[in-house]
């Protein structure tokens, strides 16, 4: 039998794992599950073992490894969560999030096979560098995923830096908590985020801040299809909804992608500055938007990037939206696990 490794994508809702081959195609069926993110460790640890055995039981080949992605700071070194804000347990009516809780050791005895595991950005990222729209080609890819929050993640070949290196590289930082690209400021003591800083990328461009968008201009008496769309109950808009308004040419749902757009386009622009990509790709469910969020996004970026470097840089719609953080989990596993051989 062929080996092939789990990839999984551990999110505040659900958990999904799949078996793969090396070149990305399923191995099998792939499964999802509550993650039971807010119910304490040893239910989420257990949600995540049954889901990974599930996905090692319909699996077509051996399974020799598991790549685990979660949303938050990863020590894979020391097989830890440093920080992870969606997952924990309520103490006294308060939410106790994740630090520094013990990931590896606790499902490596019930699956009884090695893992390896990272940020889920960062594996989305490698993701879509392997299979996506960076087919394990690209000199240097940077990614943007939009949604609840901003994530990112940067993959570098071996020719993108100066020294001995092979590749492709993940950009982790000292304490693999990097790179949190969805926090560089593009607006000095702007609008606040989550993390508890003043103006960054993620709190122009989150889920809610778009939401809150449309919202203040329903308010305010703006005549929109999204208004008919939630019946008058705005707390029921959504960034698909706002989408669907855009399709029908609704001037206030454009109006609002259009700024949205403008904002990640000075991410984008100044991330070009920084790294120097040459593929540029958008994932998150957000970024189903289309060419309404991407065209004032791009023009947006064109405008704040060296023109050098932005001429050189294909920037565009991931190709795996889905499953770029399962795919990156399981290129990790796999990258794992030739080490493993090498070092054996």
């Amino acid at each position: 039998m062929a080996n092939v490794v789990i990839g999984v994508d551990l999110g505040g809702t659900n958990v999904r794992a799949g078996a793969f081959f090396e070149d990305g195609t399923p191995a099998g069926p792939d499964y999802e599950n509550s993650s039971r993110a807010q119910e304490g460790t040893d239910a989420i640890i257990e949600a995540l073992s049954s889901t990974i055995h599930q996905a090692i039981g319909t699996a077509n080949g051996q399974a020799v490894y598991v790549g685990l992605a979660i949303p938050g700071h990863v020590d894979n070194d020391r097989g830890i969560v440093r920080w992870a804000p969606n997952f924990g347990r309520y103490v006294n009516g308060v939410f106790e999030s994740w630090r520094d809780v013990p990931i590896r050791e606790p499902l490596e005895h019930r699956l009884n096979l090695p893992l390896v595991m990272g940020n889920d950005a960062n594996l989305a990222a490698l993701g879509e560098y392997r299979y996506g729209s960076g087919k394990g080609t690209a000199k240097c890819l940077v990614m943007l995923t939009v949604g609840t929050g901003i994530g990112g993640g940067v993959v570098m070949a071996p020719q993108s830096v100066l020294g001995e290196a092979k590749g492709p590289l993940v950009l982790v930082g000292s304490n693999q908590g990097g790179a949190e690209l969805g926090h560089i400021v593009i607006q000095a003591n702007g609008l606040d985020c989550n993390a508890g800083s003043y103006g960054s990328l993620e709190a122009y461009c989150q889920r809610d801040s778009i939401v809150q968008r449309a919202v203040h201009r329903l308010r305010r008496g703006r005549k929109s299809l999204l208004d008919e769309l939630v019946e008058g109950d705005f707390s029921r808009v959504t960034p698909r909804l706002i989408s669907e308004g855009a399709s029908h040419g609704d001037v206030m749902c454009i109006e609002v992608w259009r700024e949205v757009g403008e904002m990640l386009g000075i991410g984008i622009g100044t991330l070009i500055n920084v790294f120097a990509p040459d593929v540029f790709p958008i994932g998150g469910q957000i970024a189903k938007a289309g060419d309404f969020l991407l065209q004032p996004a791009i023009a947006s970026a064109q405008n704040c990037a060296v023109t050098s470097l932005f001429d050189d840089c294909k920037i565009g719609l991931a190709e795996q939206v889905e499953d770029a953080g399962m795919l990156g989990a399981a290129a990790l596993a796999f990258e794992a696990n030739r080490w493993l051989r090498a070092s054996g």
